[in-house]
């Protein structure tokens, strides 16, 4: 029996009138029978009274988070403008890219239907972020070489230390954790920057030891 494939769905108005209260309501009951005419397992239902033009919409963050956190497949919208308007339409169109999730508009009876333009658009984007990551990576070699022919041993920098429930507790740098994330640093990059520094630690990990040091530092 194939897997039932899982999928959300994002419904916005502009505005926060009585009026379009109704076409919320709208949105998301169309939207729920058009999913599931899909087969779709719709998990969750996000929604926006903000324009379109703006990506700091409570209800996009929340949905953006839930599909990368969550592996959903798809997303379901009335038409793609209800992502977003301008730039913000194209800024939100690569991320789900980058999760791999189809969009589907009732609009357009399927996958969004995108013109030459964006298209292209979304295509750039792609390449010039992997080129970013390849400079990053690029970055952290150089740093690594210039730091080993000053008598840097990156295999020394790994160490335990005992922990009382029984699991060993890696020793991280949270100095850099602490420098890297006030650059504005995401937690997965802190992570891969560790690594390349030989610190063998996970994203979550990383997240872990920040917030416990925040915690201390609250409590002083």
């Amino acid at each position: 029996m194939t897997k039932q494939q899982t999928a959300v769905i994002y419904c916005r108005v502009s505005t926060d009138k009585e009026t379009q209260s109704s076409s919320l309501e709208r949105q998301q009951e169309e939207l729920l029978r058009y999913a599931k005419e899909q087969n779709y397992d719709v998990r969750c239902i996000f929604q926006d009274k903000h324009s379109g033009y703006d990506v700091e919409r409570e209800g996009l963050l929340e949905m953006l988070d839930f599909i990368k956190e969550n592996g959903i497949h798809a997303l379901f919208v009335q038409d793609e403008t209800r992502l977003g308007r301008g730039n913000a339409r194209m800024a939100v169109l690569h991320l789900l890219q980058k999760t791999e999730t189809d969009v589907f508009s009732m609009r357009d009876a399927g996958p969004v239907q995108l013109n030459e333009m964006d298209t292209m658009l979304l295509e750039i984007l792609a390449i010039v972020e992997e080129y970013q990551r390849k400079i990053h990576n690029a970055k952290i070699r150089r740093g690594m070489r210039r730091a080993v022919e000053n008598g840097y041993r990156p295999e020394h920098n790994l160490s335990n230390r005992g922990n009382p429930n029984g699991q060993e507790r890696k020793e991280v740098p949270i100095e850099e954790i602490v420098k890297l994330r006030n650059r504005g640093f995401t937690f997965e990059e802190i992570a891969m920057t560790l690594k390349g520094l030989g610190f063998e630690v996970s994203k979550a990990t990383v997240h872990r030891r920040y917030q416990e040091h925040q915690e201390r530092l609250a409590g002083n």
